[in-house]
């Protein structure tokens, strides 16, 4: 029996994922609503939770958070509303709420003993001047709190970089990450993508010459790849500690063979990811979202 799959997104149905994603859920007799969150509003209309605009005509069965790490608020609060309305999310609030903050990520992967980068979070220049003495010297790299597709990251070089940094790049209400730097010589840079408790597919990512970012939307350049069991279970064990069900999670092994996680994404894209493995992925994250929906309809949600 189909299922209403509700894919919440700003972007339009001709956006990589969401086509992707539409058309799998049709191939399967499932149906597809894209949920902008700016022409999908939420209300308390006499205490009850109260649905406008796209949705007034039709609720979906389950809901895929899609808006990326830089979500809005009232984004979130659309998320919320929907799953207290007893709509299943097969991303949960709470791991959407920590995920789109790379800091916060951090520090849950951390405390459950996974390995991350030496890592500080700077809101003032004092931080970004002695950054340096803590986390492996100049250079070092320094990135927004909740970046995409490998915008917003820098290589600080020298104090004369941090005084530009804290001039035009940092806001002291968001804070900016400032990591250890892994020179890309050597180095092995590795999407995993995890749908419930396996890490179902992966490439190696190579950054442009003369860059050290491996972003697939920067270098396009990316391949399929076999990682052994431990990655596997560094990676599923990422995805659960923060509490996601879909996540791609971001590897770094460098050159002595040590790995970190360094980002665990709610929304991952995965356009490079099929090309990379010729998988269907977006059909593996449909079929696991009817999963999730079986696994939780009927379920009291609260967020």
């Amino acid at each position: 029996m189909g299922i209403s799959i509700g894919i919440i997104s700003a972007r339009n149905a001709g956006y990589h994922p969401n086509m992707r994603l539409s058309a799998a859920a049709r191939e399967r007799g499932h149906g597809a609503i894209l949920i902008n969150p700016y022409t999908a509003w939420s209300g308390l209309i006499k205490g009850d939770h109260t649905l406008f605009g796209d949705l007034e005509k039709g609720r979906p069965d389950i809901i895929v958070p899609r808006q990326g790490a830089q979500v809005r608020d009232s984004c979130l609060a659309l998320l919320r509303h929907l799953i207290l309305m007893g709509i299943p999310s097969a991303n949960d609030f709470e791991a959407v709420l920590v995920s789109r903050n790379q800091y916060l990520t951090l520090q849950s992967l951390a405390g459950a003993g996974i390995p991350v980068p030496d890592t500080m979070l700077a809101n003032s220049e004092d931080v970004l001047m002695k950054a340096a003495d803590h986390i492996g010297g100049y250079p070092f790299v320094a990135k927004q709190v909740s970046g995409r597709q490998g915008q917003g990251i820098m290589l600080v070089r020298s104090r004369k970089d941090c005084r530009d940094i804290a001039t035009n790049h940092l806001d002291i209400n968001k804070g900016i990450l400032l990591q250890k730097f892994i020179p890309p010589q050597g180095r092995k840079d590795i999407r995993v993508f995890v749908l419930g408790d396996k890490a179902v597919a992966s490439m190696e990512l190579k950054p442009k010459q003369g860059d050290f970012r491996a972003n697939y939307h920067l270098s396009g350049m990316s391949k399929g790849i076999e990682i052994g069991p431990q990655l596997s279970r560094i990676a599923v064990k990422a995805a659960s500690v923060i509490g996601l069900d879909i996540a791609g999670i971001d590897m770094i092994v460098d050159g002595n063979g040590k790995s970190r996680v360094v980002e665990v994404n709610y929304s991952p894209g995965f356009k490079g990811l099929e090309a990379a493995t010729g998988m269907d992925i977006a059909g593996m994250i449909i079929d696991h979202v009817h999963l999730c929906y079986l696994n939780k309809r009927g379920t009291a949600k609260t967020a």
